[in-house]
């Protein structure tokens, strides 16, 4: 018997809630913010729960660089706030719903 999703009851195979939660009218909110010894780290807020875990893993494979993600932010290396913004496009949020300041 096939795994059911607990949030939809639907069968995981065909189960839509990944792309659904994509889809809401929650913002996303990129910046970044100055560290230790003049570096720079971007911050994207905005995602939560299990989404946060996965966008932070694809985030760091697509922009090759290091981060991590912790209390409802992604932190990643480096200064790239746009190419951040494209690859959340690409991985499917919406671009309107992504504030890049």
């Amino acid at each position: 018997m096939p795994d059911i999703c607990p949030k939809c009851g639907l069968p995981k195979e065909i189960c839509v809630c990944d792309i659904l939660d994509r889809e809401t009218n929650r913002r996303i909110k990129i910046y970044t913010e100055k560290k230790k010894f003049r570096k720079f780290m971007t911050v994207v807020n905005g995602l939560s729960g299990d989404e946060l875990e996965k966008t932070a893993k694809e985030l760091k494979r697509m922009l090759a660089c290091g981060g991590t993600y912790k209390n409802g932010t992604i932190e990643l290396q480096g200064g790239d706030k746009e190419g951040v913004k494209k690859a959340l496009i690409s991985l499917g949020y919406p671009e309107e719903s992504i504030d890049v300041s």
